[in-house]
């Protein structure tokens, strides 16, 4: 089992940065994918930024340039650095890790931290 605990959410005005963490229960990252999703309300849960075992990283189209995805191995947390953040970004954050083995695909996320974008 892995926990991951978000935080860092909170009301940040178009320009501004907010920076999430999200602290994973062990040490993880050399088995597991990490990434960060969002949920705006009456919309489906997508991808914003990802980060494999290796270190590659891969980011959403509308998030490239502004948002940066990082991990501190050694504090077993990932972050989302989010810079000039847009109003329709307002959304409930979550954190995830994946596993992959062959058939079989574990995942774990976060609670959720509440982000708003005010417009």
């Amino acid at each position: 089992q892995v926990q991951l605990v978000e935080s860092g959410g909170g009301l940040v005005h178009p320009g501004g940065s907010l920076r999430l963490s999200c602290a994973a229960s062990r040490s993880i990252f050399s088995l597991y994918a990490m990434g960060w999703y969002r949920q705006a309300p009456g919309k489906q849960r997508e991808l914003v930024a990802a980060i494999t075992t290796g270190g590659s990283i891969n980011y959403a189209d509308s998030v490239k340039g502004r948002f940066t995805i990082s991990r501190d191995n050694a504090k077993n947390t990932i972050y989302l650095q989010m810079n000039s953040p847009k109003p329709e970004e307002t959304a409930v954050y979550y954190c995830n890790a994946e596993l992959r083995r062959p058939g079989v695909i574990t995942n774990y996320w976060g609670q959720g931290t509440q982000v708003t974008v005010p417009s």
